[in-house]
């Protein structure tokens, strides 16, 4: 017999049988990103479908709805168009150097221009343009950004320093 069951059923059902229905998703998919969308899809048919009334039953019927979610995803368009993004490998700019932290220190004005100067190469005039900001305001307040993000470069450097002599 089957039924539809109420919310906190539908959590207790979940919470039993989530590792098993991420595992067999995970197993069939081999991304742990679709095993966690197909998780959540299983989720979903639990609550709004009927569900059988035994245990057994409940069970089995998870792991079909989880094999038939699984399926369907594999069939998909999205799925199956998809490439790989170890192809585009050669395409990868080269890794900046780390100073994000440095960069989050700054006032927004000032990082965003140096955001858009280095990060999207844009030039002092276009940046005037984007910011809504004269020309000269975006060159002085690109020399004030280097000003600070050195000294704060500096700084880090004979933090760094200090602690290795000790």
């Amino acid at each position: 017999m089957e039924h539809k069951i109420g919310t906190e059923q539908a959590e207790a059902v979940f919470r039993r049988y989530a590792d098993m229905i991420y595992r067999i998703a995970l197993h069939d998919l081999k991304d742990p990103a679709d095993a966690e969308d197909i998780l959540q899809e299983v989720c979903l048919v639990l609550m709004t479908k009927r569900v059988p009334d035994d245990e057994e039953h409940l069970k089995r019927w998870l792991i079909r709805v989880t094999i038939n979610k699984c399926r369907d995803l594999s069939r998909s368009f999205w799925r199956r168009n998809r490439e790989s993004i170890d192809d585009y490998e050669h395409l990868e700019a080269d890794k900046p150097p780390e100073i994000i932290e440095e960069l989050r220190q700054l006032p927004e004005n000032y990082r965003n221009i140096i955001y858009l100067y280095y990060y999207e190469e844009y030039t002092v005039s276009e940046i005037a343009d984007i910011l809504k900001m004269n020309v000269n305001t975006v060159k002085s307040g690109l020399r004030r950004a280097r000003e600070r993000l050195k000294s704060y470069l500096t700084d880090t450097q004979v933090r760094k320093g200090d602690g290795n002599d000790q």
